[in-house]
């Protein structure tokens, strides 16, 4: 099966050769091509270039992009999609002059999530995680990263885990799991953290290794939840057993997170809205990706990652939505974006940069995502008629996306 896109107005993030990742004043620029073709073959890119160059090819299908940008899917490397209900009330009480730690503290929050979910069968979980799935690739994400976490039991994780697994199966968007059990402690722990430390590496990680549950070891490191010992002792276990890490940082505090999760070699440190010069300066020539979660900022009204100090000390920065019932209950990319331009001062190269190639590179999917390259996946967003890329985060409450192809396919 050959598609052919043809008359776009302009092809964005085309890359000749795959790149690792783009870091500071490179983020800046955003490689296109203006009145360009774009071949898919099956599932894959094979060719693209100018309107001017286009060979004679025989598709199966013709694309007519007059007026339209074409840009890779967006790469989300943070969420909790899977899980059961919504804390509406919460996000009530915050209104009304609760804090998130105040919610917390009085059994709301991550716990109130593991509540409903132990309730929930897995078949409801799959049903309520499936529409959210569907949600966000119309929204023009091709690539997502989901955590489990909202368990807190051996079987809650698993329950989680393997419904992640049954979407990837189901699903022909790429997703990566990650095993999140160090979320919260349950109740029961509150006062015997190594009992509940030594339940995520006895219990759970035998098992999420014998089945191939996840690709990745979170821990939630910040004030109240796990300290830095624990968290490196919970990383090291998940390296054990084959997991790389990515771990939630300087939410609220700067307390050594991303230290440790250099030291481990994390994926990707995540939130970061706290950061001191110290913290910059320790993630300076280093393989862990920064990660900034714009719309948990907007939600909980608390402080943008420092964007334009990062990027001006040479440092990459990715963007993903952390759609999650307490937080972030939204998985719109677009939304993400446009929020990283109007709080975080980003320029729209920056946040397309951030949002595709550093979004792929957070998720260990380079190879395949994030660029217009020839033999990376035909995961791809036609926006409608527009004047310029600006335009998607200008107009930040419209939906300018006309189609979205995934593996090579309109996702409906």
């Amino acid at each position: 099966m050959i598609t052919l896109i043809i008359n776009i107005k302009e092809l964005l993030q085309v890359r000749e050769t795959s790149i690792s990742k783009v870091s500071g004043a490179e983020m800046a620029i955003l490689p296109t091509i203006k009145n360009a073709f774009l071949v898919i073959k099956d599932n894959l890119i094979t060719d693209f270039g100018s309107m001017n160059n286009l060979p004679k090819i025989n598709a199966d299908k013709t694309i007519d992009a007059t007026g339209k940008m074409v840009l890779p899917s967006w790469c989300d490397s943070h969420t909790h999609i899977v899980y059961a209900g919504n804390r509406e009330q919460e996000f009530v009480d915050r209104i009304n002059g609760l804090t998130y730690e105040e919610i917390a503290n009085r059994g709301g929050g991550i716990l109130n999530s593991a509540k409903k979910l132990n309730e929930s069968t897995e078949e409801e979980i799959y049903d309520q995680s499936k529409a959210r799935l569907e949600e966000i690739m119309r929204l023009g994400t091709g690539a997502v990263e989901i955590k489990s976490g909202y368990g807190l039991t051996v079987d809650g994780e698993l329950k989680m885990l393997r419904v992640i697994q049954r979407l990837a199966q189901n699903y022909s968007i790429t997703i990566k799991a990650t095993f999140l059990g160090a979320h919260a402690f349950p109740l029961e722990y509150k006062e015997n953290h190594q009992g509940y430390i030594d339940v995520i590496i006895n219990k759970m990680l035998p098992e999420i290794a014998k089945n191939k549950l996840a690709d990745f070891i979170d821990v939630f490191c910040e004030t109240g939840y796990f300290t830095v010992p624990e968290t490196e002792q919970i990383m090291e276990a998940g390296i054990r057993f084959g997991l790389k890490p990515k771990i939630h940082v300087n939410q609220f505090n700067s307390i050594g997170g991303i230290q440790a999760g250099i030291k481990h070699y994390a994926l990707s440190v995540d939130h970061l809205e706290v950061m001191t010069t110290e913290d910059i300066n320790a993630l300076k020539n280093t393989e862990t990706m920064p990660v900034a979660l714009p719309s948990c900022s907007y939600f909980l009204s608390i402080p943008y990652t420092p964007a334009r100090e990062m990027i001006a000390a040479g440092l990459p920065l990715a963007l993903a939505t952390d759609y999650n019932p307490g937080s972030t209950p939204s998985g719109n990319m677009n939304f993400v974006v446009a929020t990283a331009c109007i709080k975080m001062k980003m320029t729209p190269e920056e946040a397309i940069n951030a949002a595709t190639i550093n979004g792929a590179s957070a998720m260990g999917i380079l190879e395949t995502h994030g660029s217009v390259t020839i033999g990376k996946k035909a995961n791809l967003i036609i926006t409608k008629p527009i004047p310029s890329y600006y335009q998607l985060p200008y107009a930040f409450g419209s939906n300018l996306i006309d189609a979205v192809l995934i593996e090579g396919e309109i996702f409906e």
